[in-house]
């Protein structure tokens, strides 16, 4: 005789995400972001690691950085540093594009506000004195790295150098403008005068930083002024820097590994 049986089937299924099962359909968004999360902290890290060499370096040199000092100051392990760049090389690197970005931020962008010719050359160059006015103090990674390498080829060199070379066109470029504008003499000679504005900064660091020669910073604005004088036209030489209606610039970009 048949006994009565009750047949009861699981579904083992996984729930479909569907309108009529929200609690499904909410399992890919919130991976999502948990991941964006995850890669937000991970991004947080790693600035908070280049600021950390970068403050080394301008004391130290490019040369001094080394991942288990950055892990002692991070108060990370070394592993966790080196996770983030996977080598010294890429570290130095790193803190090379970092140090070009803040320099940019300070000296090229708002400097181009001021109208083209001279009075952006002027305010590229008084940018370029603030700048240099803290780093007497601090260190200067264009000048000090360019101590440590410039025998060793290599792609901390090449990012060095493409920094440097990437601002003095961004310079050069503002006094061939200075010319166009009729604010310099018709035989002004643009490369000679940038590579004199260049010298003057050079010679800042030199004298004030290495030497602790009082008055240097003085010196310096006393040569640019001079530098006009022989370059400018009297009419245009006592302009100054005043907003430019062409509204905000890009900051010079790089060419090569940076």
């Amino acid at each position: 005789m048949l006994q009565n049986r009750t047949i009861v089937l699981f579904n083992t299924m996984t729930p479909s995400a569907s309108p009529s099962n929200p609690t499904a359909a909410s399992g890919r968004p919130g991976k999502r972001a948990s991941s964006a999360r995850a890669l937000q902290k991970g991004l947080h890290t790693k600035q908070t690691i280049i600021d950390a060499a970068l403050g080394l370096a301008e004391q130290i040199g490019l040369e001094g950085l080394s991942i288990g000092m950055l892990a002692e100051v991070t108060r990370m392990s070394k592993s966790g540093v080196f996770a983030h760049f996977g080598s010294r090389e890429e570290l130095q690197i790193s803190v090379i594009r970092e140090y070009y970005q803040r320099f940019s931020n300070e000296v090229f962008s708002p400097a181009m506000n001021a109208p083209r010719g001279l009075p952006r050359v002027r305010a590229l160059f008084a940018n370029w004195m603030q700048r240099v006015a803290i780093e007497i103090q601090s260190g200067c990674i264009f000048i000090s790295g360019a101590v440590e390498f410039d025998d060793r080829p290599g792609l901390v060199r090449d990012a060095l150098a493409n920094s440097v070379k990437t601002w003095l066109t961004a310079m050069h470029r503002a006094v061939v403008q200075a010319k166009q504008e009729g604010h310099l003499v018709s035989d002004a000679d643009e490369a000679q005068m940038a590579f004199e504005i260049h010298g003057l900064i050079l010679a800042l660091h030199y004298e004030a930083r290495f030497l602790k020669n009082p008055g240097a910073i003085e010196r310096a604005n006393t040569g640019f002024e001079n530098i006009l004088l022989r370059y400018g036209k009297s009419a245009a030489r006592s302009v100054n820097p005043k907003p430019s209606a062409e509204g905000p610039a890009s900051p010079p970009k790089q060419d090569g590994v940076i």
